[in-house]
């Protein structure tokens, strides 16, 4: 499976991310990691991408104010592949933008 969370104490998640990732397997891990914070958990993310170097575009949709975070965290302008950064309203433009 190209993306897995593995959930381990103190909130630590565990994110690999590996392979062509198919928008609906992310999505479900998506969800489910959703459903914890919802019910209070406060995740720690750990993400490990083994195939990194083979991303051609990176989109982040996001509140506005995670911007300059959210590009340091992708790697913006330290890595081959173009980094966007949308707001949450511009789901659609970065979905566009990803398929040019």
């Amino acid at each position: 499976m190209p993306v897995q969370i593995q959930y381990q104490p103190d909130d630590i998640c565990v994110l690999r991310i590996s392979g062509i990732l198919k928008r609906s397997e992310f999505g479900a891990e998506q969800n489910a990691l959703a459903r914890r914070i919802n019910m209070g958990s406060k995740p720690r993310l750990l993400v490990i991408i083994s195939h990194g170097g083979k991303i051609s575009k990176i989109a982040i949709v996001a509140e506005p104010r995670w911007e300059t975070l959210a590009l340091a965290f992708a790697g913006a302008g330290f890595r081959r592949a173009p980094v966007k950064f949308f707001p949450s309203a511009e789901l659609e433009q970065a979905r566009s933008w990803l398929a040019e």
